[in-house]
């Protein structure tokens, strides 16, 4: 990995930390790929059950990194993958629940990014801005469609037209994030030990369910019934019903 993407492996949480605070860990394409690469071999791992994305030096990531950017131009469905690409890719078709710790600044891809992660949380000095419109550029990586279901259009346009820069608290007040904590990293540690004690099946089935386009209703609820009445046979849901009835926390640790 490269060290300016740090990988630490704890108690079946892998953090995935941007690490270039003097450059405010604006990403390159050295980056985008050993972070890709993380997820990419946790996914493969057992042993990872949650992955935590953060940034050193109390700043997330002031998005790509401008010189890194022109020098190569990404073109996204032109052909080869770009490494940011690759990343983005890697995050979106991630199994494993993806938790955002944000402190300080993010802005551009590192928002983008946001969006597809499963649970984000953010410090007081956290700050969010997609300022593309303003570098004369569009929204990317779904964004122009994920943010308008997410916030509704006129909010989403504060974002992506405007290029407005929202607080943590106008963060959460919208649904960017889910909560705002001083130290930011232990609750997100927190949240990463809670679901990583959980039946990893169970969660990936969650995840996936959750991550689905809409479709009809009747569709979606054979869909669900499908995975229900498989996950009804697995070993991760004799160990809960054992538990249950034992009166005790079930142990999932020897579940992949």
């Amino acid at each position: 990995m490269s060290e300016l993407v740090l990988v630490e492996d704890a108690a079946g949480i892998r953090t995935i930390r941007f690490n270039r605070p003097e450059k405010k860990n604006a990403l390159t394409r050295p980056m985008y790929t050993a972070a890709a690469e993380a997820l990419e071999s946790g996914d493969a791992d057992p042993a990872i059950r949650v992955f935590i994305i953060a940034g050193a030096g109390g700043i997330f990531t002031a998005g790509n990194d401008l010189v890194d950017f022109m020098q190569a131009p990404p073109h996204v469905g032109g052909g080869e993958t770009p490494p940011v690409e690759h990343f983005m890719r890697a995050l979106l078709h991630a199994k494993k629940p993806v938790i955002a710790a944000v402190d300080g600044l993010a802005i551009g891809i590192g928002v983008t990014m946001l969006m597809h992660c499963d649970l984000v949380y953010a410090s007081p000095r956290a700050s969010f801005k997609t300022p593309f419109v303003d570098l004369a550029l569009a929204p990317e990586y779904g964004s122009s469609q994920v943010m308008p279901r997410m916030f509704g259009h006129v909010i989403a346009a504060d974002l992506l037209l405007l290029g407005s820069t929202w607080d943590a608290d106008k963060a959460a007040r919208h649904g960017l994030i889910n909560d705002v904590a001083d130290d930011v990293e232990a609750l997100a540690r927190a949240s990463a030990a809670n679901l990583a004690a959980k039946a990893p099946g169970s969660l990936r089935a969650a995840k996936e369910l959750m991550r689905r386009p809409s479709e009809g209703i009747q569709d979606r609820i054979t869909l669900e019934g499908g995975m229900f009445a498989e996950l009804l046979r697995s070993e991760e849901f004799s160990e809960a019903a054992t538990a249950f009835m034992e009166r005790r926390k079930p142990d999932f640790s020897k579940f992949g």
